[in-house]
């Protein structure tokens, strides 16, 4: 996966979430969209058109619903997967025109295609290729790690960064508390994950409709290997195998939503699923270290764009009303996230990308912008912001390891990356927001863990009140130390733009 992009956008607190709340309350309403009739008259489709994928978003009456589903029928849709709970419908069509007749169906809100190429043709933010740890190295380290710790533990700065190895052993976190990895897929097999592998919460939701067939949660192959590095971040038991993770007491599971091709693409209803599926089975907390394809922004003056934020938000939000915490990566861009405007040159990213500047209050990155989300910037071993982390004032939350190369650790290895789990039992170095966002999650499921009554709105404020903050550094920040300045830290010592109220701290969380 080395050869993904890297992108994250953000949603904090009160000016992100209102100026989202508000874009949102521009999707047409009931009252508002037109009669259904033009939707069964629909002339058909040629033969040879391309299947895509669509989401219809309707009002949640079981009328409406039924309503709709007959009216996607006669238009040529085939339906996937009806989440009736949030009015969000699945739909394959070969009809171009597909998605323009559906938003003049009566109770449809909005409706658009998930992606411009066909089906058969949202990326991670990890930032670089991985880095495998070789027996030599691994032998090195454990020899280091001393007694009573983890064999390869003395690698892992991070935990030391922000007190987890302390934290671990006044409470490692509660195996009542589970966070979802929605991801690549997580290799339930690896000896440090087994141990706190939750099954019974775990699925696929590639399709967009879950598939709970055991095993069908693991990663196709040894390079969807993201998913696996970030659950054993979270949840890696302390078993005297591998590596620890930040809260080595509660549950991980895994839901996959990456294509299983190269690409690995995450594409919105497949995002979707994972939401309304973690919401439905017990689940605490998300983890989302990626962005939803093909769009790096959804642009809401674009029907297409504006739908995929209304399915994907619909179902986080249902997630949130179950009491889920959803966190989410920043991005590796190294964008201000409260710019003007930025280029986003990539997209779409499962077709020919077509440049375009956007206004990131206007243009969403999905998960991460939407109301109630945590957002996570990444920082080093010296606690600066990463080279590569995306900032903002005012949208981001808090910061956590997510490692870099030019920050050096005085470590066995002397590798600046976080070092985790990967597939086939095997363990590498990887660095990115995608490192950063897992350690937030632990954090909150060692919160929950203590504060088990907590909602997730409550474990938000007690992710911030915990946090550490270094503030805005006091010369030019030039991150790949090249001599240009490379970003501007906006706000002061509380808040700010680098690191949100702070980086996150596992000890003060479990005391």
């Amino acid at each position: 996966m080395a050869h993904l992009r890297s992108r994250r956008r953000l949603a904090l607190a009160v000016p992100v979430v209102l100026s989202l709340t508000a874009s949102l309350g521009f999707l047409p309403t009931a009252a508002s969209a037109a009669p259904a009739a033009p939707a069964a008259r629909a002339a058909a489709p040629t033969t040879d058109a391309p299947v895509l994928a669509y989401v219809v978003n309707t009002r949640t009456d079981r009328h409406t619903i039924s309503s709709v589903q007959r009216a996607i029928t006669a238009a040529g849709g085939s339906i996937v997967a009806t989440y009736d709970r949030i009015g969000v419908i699945v739909v394959h069509s070969a009809d171009p025109g597909f998605a323009q007749r559906m938003r003049g169906v009566r109770g449809v809100q909005s409706a658009g295609a998930t992606r411009t190429a066909p089906l058969s043709a949202s990326g991670t933010t990890d930032e670089g290729a991985v880095r495998y740890l070789t027996a030599a190295e691994a032998a090195r380290v454990a020899k280091a790690s001393g007694d009573g710790a983890e064999p390869l533990e003395a690698d892992q700065w991070d935990l030391r960064a922000i007190g987890a190895d302390r934290a671990a052993k006044i409470d490692p976190g509660s195996r009542n508390v589970t966070v979802a990895v929605i991801d690549t897929g997580v290799d339930d097999t690896h000896p440090d994950i087994a141990p706190n592998f939750s099954p019974g919460q775990s699925a696929n939701c590639v399709s967009g409709k879950a598939d709970t067939t055991y095993g069908s949660w693991r990663p196709v192959d040894a390079d969807h290997y993201h998913g696996t590095h970030v659950a054993g971040e979270i949840a890696a038991a302390r078993n005297g195998v591998g590596v620890a993770g930040v809260a080595p007491g509660v549950r991980v599971a895994g839901i996959t939503v990456a294509q299983p091709d190269a690409g690995q693409l995450f594409f919105p209803e497949s995002v979707v699923c994972a939401f309304v599926f973690a919401a439905d089975h017990g689940v605490e907390i998300t983890n989302n270290s990626y962005y939803v394809d093909p769009w790096q922004y959804n642009c809401m003056d674009d029907p297409d764009q504006k739908a995929i934020v209304d399915a994907v938000n619909r179902a986080q939000l249902y997630a949130r009303g179950k009491g889920v915490l959803n966190v989410a990566a920043a991005g590796n861009s190294n964008n201000d996230l409260d710019a003007d405007a930025l280029v986003d040159d990539s997209s779409p990213d499962d077709s020919t990308p077509v440049g375009r500047t956007v206004d990131p209050h206007k243009c969403f990155d999905i998960p991460t912008q939407l109301p109630g989300v945590v957002t996570v910037s990444a920082v080093g071993v010296k606690g600066a912001k990463s080279y590569y982390s995306s900032y903002g004032d005012g949208v981001i939350d808090v910061a956590a390891p997510g490692g870099d190369k030019y920050q050096i650790p005085d470590t066995p290895s002397k590798n600046g990356r976080i070092l985790s789990t990967l597939p086939n039992n095997q363990y590498g170095f990887l660095q990115g927001t995608s490192m950063a966002t897992p350690h937030v999650a632990a954090v909150a499921a060692l919160l929950k863990s203590a504060h088990p009554h907590a909602t997730p709105a409550q474990l938000q404020a007690l992710l911030k009140a915990q946090a550490d903050n270094p503030g805005c550094p006091a010369g030019p920040y030039d991150g790949d130390g090249d001599g240009v300045v490379d970003a501007t830290c906006a706000g002061g010592k509380r808040v700010n733009g680098f690191y949100g109220f702070g980086i996150v701290n596992a000890l003060r969380a479990v005391k």
